[in-house]
C-alpha cells in the first residue's frame, strides 16, 4: 500500500513522475509532434515579426534624415562633410544608415513592410493555435483514460486496501487531482513549447543583431534560476500538502452529507462544523501559501527583466550614438528582449503550477501502482455450482497479523441447506461471508465449491452462483426498475416484475406516482429503509443464485413486512443452499442449521430446539431477546 504524503514532506521521485506522464502520452506521439511542430513554426514567426519591424523603422528614421541633406550628394559626401564639421557621433550614424540624401520616406517599401508584419502575425497567430488544439485534443484523451484507469483500478484494488483508505481522499483523486492535471496540462502544454522555442530563438538572433547586447540579457540567466529555484520548490511541497488536505476536507464533508440526520439527532452539528473548521484551515493555510509562494513568482521575474531592459536601454543608446547600431536594429532588440523576459516570466509561473501538477500526478500514480487483487487463472476453467455444498475446512484468519479473529473453523452446509450465523457483535459472522466470497483469503486452511476449493477459482466463479443481500442497503440513483434489474444482466421485464412481487415490492411501488420509474436519488432518500431493503432483496431474487447470503437483510423491514419477506424467502431458499446472518433470532428459527460464533469460533450448533434444549449461548441470547421484548 502507498504511503501517505506527510504534510511538508519533500516531493517524490519528480524525473519518475515526469517519465510516467511521458509514458501515458506515448500513443499519442505522432499528434504531439505535429502539435510541437506548429507551434514552433509559429514562434519563429512571431520571432520574425520585431525584425521586420526594426527594418521599417530604420526606413522610415534614415528617410527622415536624408530629408536634412541636399539632394544630388552622395550618402559618403554627406559623411565626409560631417566629420570636416566636427561631428563625428552624427557622421557615425548616417554611415550606418541606408539612406539617399533627400529622398526622403520609402512609402511603397515601408508599405511592403508593415503588409508583411501583419502577414507574419496573422499566420502565426492560426499555427498556434492550431498546434493548442490538437495538443488540447491529446490531454483530453489522455485525461479520459487516465480517469477510466482509476475507475478500472478502484474495482480492482482489494477489499482491504480500499477499506484502509479515507472514500474522500480517493474521489480526490479520481476528481481534484486529475482536474488539477488536466487544467495545468491544457494551459502550459502550448506555452511550455511557445517559451522554449521563443526563448532560444530569440537569444539567437540577440546574439545576431549585438552581441554586446545580448550578454546583458544572458547575465540574468542565473538570477533567474536561483529564483525558480528558491521558490518553485518551497511551493511544490506546499502544492502536495493542499491536495492531500484537500482529500481529507472531502472525506469530512462526505461524511457529513451522508450522515446528515444522526448528526442533527446526536446534537453533533456543532461538533461537526468545528471539525470541518479545522479541515478547512489546513487547505487554507496549505494554499495561501502556495499560491503565495508561486504569486511572489511572477513580481521576482519582472524585477530581473526590468533590469535587462535598463541595461540594453542605455548600452544600445551608446551604440547607435557611436554609429555601431541603427536605432531600429535597437528598437527591434528592445521587443527581443521584453519577448526574452517573457518564456523566462512564463516559465517561472508555470513552474508552481507545474509543481501541483505534478504533485496530483503522483498521487494518481501512487493509486494505479496499489497491487491489483491477486487473479490467478482458474484451475477448472468449466467449473459452475451444480449442487452448492459449501464447507470451510480449518480455516484461520486475521485483518492484522497480529490478532487472530477466526482459528480454525470447520462448517459444512449441505446442498439447499439454511445455515443460521448467530453471534455478538465482533464474533466474525460477516467476516466468514467475506472469505466464502474471496473478499479476503483464508491466512490457513481452505473453503470449497462442491468438493472444489475456491483459491483454485477465479473470483468470477466464485461469486456468479452467489446472491446477496447486505444490512447496509446500496442503490445507484436511477428507476426502481432500474435497481432490480442490476441482479441479472439482460433481465426481462417479466423476470423483474416476478421479482418485485415476491419481495413485495410491488405493494409499495403501486402507491408511487411513477411507479417502477420512480428516481432513486443519489442518496435514496426519497423512499424509506424498510422499502430500500426490500428493493436489495428483490435484486437478488431476480439474479436466481444457488447460493444465497443474507446478512441482517430484514433488520430495516417493519414487523407486518418482515412476515411477507420472510415466505417469500423460504420460498427463495428451497433447493438453494442459504446463508442468513441474524441478530433477530427469531427470524431463523426454521434454520436446518444454527451455528452460534463468540471470538471466530464456532462455540455451538445445531437446530433451534436442540440449542433451546442444551440452555447454552443460543438459550441464552434468545431469552435476552425475549424478555427485551417483554
Amino acid at each position: 500500500m502507498s504511503e501517505q504524503i506527510a504534510p511538508g514532506q519533500k516531493a517524490g521521485d519528480v524525473r519518475g513522475t515526469l517519465r510516467r506522464l511521458g509514458g501515458v502520452f506515448r500513443p499519442y506521439a505522432w499528434r504531439a509532434g505535429l502539435s510541437a511542430l506548429t507551434l514552433v513554426l509559429g514562434t519563429v514567426l512571431t520571432i520574425a515579426a520585431p525584425y521586420v519591424l526594426g527594418r521599417a523603422t530604420d526606413l522610415v528614421f534614415s528617410g527622415f534624415v536624408s530629408l536634412t541633406m541636399r539632394p544630388g550628394q552622395t550618402q559618403a559626401e554627406v559623411v565626409a562633410e560631417l566629420r570636416a564639421q566636427g561631428a563625428g557621433e552624427r557622421a557615425d550614424m548616417v554611415a550606418a544608415m541606408h539612406l539617399t540624401p533627400g529622398l526622403g520616406v520609402d512609402f511603397p517599401a515601408l508599405a511592403r513592410l508593415l503588409c508583411l508584419v501583419v502577414l507574419i502575425h496573422i499566420v502565426s497567430g492560426l499555427l498556434n493555435w492550431w498546434g493548442g488544439y490538437i495538443a488540447n485534443s491529446i490531454i483530453q484523451r489522455v485525461m479520459s483514460s487516465l480517469r477510466a484507469d482509476i475507475e478500472d483500478k478502484i474495482q480492482r484494488l482489494p477489499l482491504s486496501v480500499v477499506d484502509s483508505k479515507a472514500k474522500g481522499d480517493l474521489l480526490s483523486r479520481l476528481n481534484n487531482d486529475i482536474d488539477n492535471l488536466n487544467q495545468t496540462l491544457n494551459q502550459s502544454a502550448q506555452d511550455i513549447v511557445s517559451a522554449l522555442v521563443m526563448f532560444l530563438g530569440v537569444l539567437g538572433i540577440m546574439f545576431v543583431l549585438s552581441w554586446q547586447l545580448a550578454l546583458v540579457a544572458v547575465a540574468t540567466i542565473p538570477l533567474t534560476v536561483v529564483v525558480i529555484a528558491l521558490l518553485g520548490t518551497r511551493s511544490q511541497r506546499q502544492f502536495r500538502t493542499q491536495w492531500k488536505s484537500t482529500g481529507e476536507l472531502n472525506t469530512q464533508v462526505e461524511e457529513s452529507i451522508t450522515g446528515a440526520a444522526l448528526l442533527q439527532v446526536y446534537g453533533a452539528l456543532e461538533r461537526t462544523q468545528e471539525a470541518f473548521a479545522v479541515k478547512n484551515a489546513e487547505v487554507y493555510r496549505a494554499s495561501f501559501r502556495a499560491q503565495a509562494l508561486s504569486g511572489a513568482m511572477m513580481p521576482a521575474m519582472s524585477f530581473v527583466s526590468n533590469l535587462v531592459f535598463v541595461g540594453i536601454a542605455l548600452l544600445g543608446a551608446l551604440q547607435v550614438a557611436s554609429g555601431q547600431l541603427t536605432l531600429g536594429t535597437v528598437q527591434a532588440f528592445i521587443q527581443y528582449a521584453r519577448q526574452f523576459a517573457q518564456p523566462l516570466q512564463q516559465l517561472g509561473g508555470m513552474a508552481s503550477q507545474l509543481q501541483s501538477a505534478l504533485a496530483s500526478a503522483e498521487r494518481v500514480f501512487a493509486l494505479l501502482d496499489e497491487a491489483d487483487e491477486p487473479a490467478p487463472p482458474s484451475a477448472h476453467p468449466d467449473f459452475a455450482v451444480t449442487r452448492g455444498r459449501v464447507a470451510f475446512e480449518h480455516v484461520d484468519f486475521a485483518y492484522r497479523p497480529d490478532t487472530p479473529l477466526i482459528e480454525d473453523l470447520s462448517l459444512v452446509a449441505e446442498p439447499g441447506q439454511t445455515v443460521a450465523i448467530v453471534g455478538h457483535t465482533g464474533a466474525g459472522k460477516t467476516t466468514m461471508v467475506n472469505l466464502l466470497l474471496r473478499f479476503y483469503e483464508p491466512t490457513a486452511g481452505r473453503i470449497t465449491l462442491d468438493g472444489i476449493d475456491t483459491a483454485q477459482l477465479t473470483r468470477d466463479q466464485v461469486r456468479a452462483p452467489i446472491g446477496m443481500v447486505l444490512q447496509d442497503t446500496w442503490l445507484f440513483e436511477g428507476t426502481i426498475y432500474d435497481n432490480i434489474a442490476y441482479g441479472l444482466a439482460g433481465a426481462t421485464r417479466e423476470q423483474v416484475m416476478t421479482a418485485a412481487k415476491e419481495a413485495y415490492v410491488d405493494q409499495f411501488v403501486a402507491h408511487l406516482p411513477d411507479g417502477y420509474d420512480t428516481v432513486i436519488t443519489e442518496t435514496a432518500d426519497n423512499i424509506s429503509a424498510g422499502q430500500r431493503q426490500l428493493i436489495t432483496i428483490a435484486r437478488a431474487f431476480v439474479s436466481q443464485p444457488q447460493i444465497l447470503v443474507l446478512d441482517e437483510a430484514t433488520s430495516s423491514v417493519d414487523t407486518r413486512t418482515e412476515v411477507l419477506v420472510q415466505k417469500a424467502m423460504n420460498r427463495l431458499r428451497s433447493g438453494r443452499t442459504s446463508f442468513v446472518i441474524a441478530h433477530r433470532l427469531s427470524t431463523i428459527q426454521g434454520a436446518d442449521l444454527i451455528i452460534v460464533m463468540d471470538a471466530g469460533h464456532i462455540v455451538e450448533q445445531g437446530t433451534h430446539a436442540q440449542l433451546m434444549a442444551a440452555g447454552g449461548v443460543y438459550a441464552g441470547l434468545q431469552a435476552a431477546q425475549s424478555g427485551g421484548m417483554r
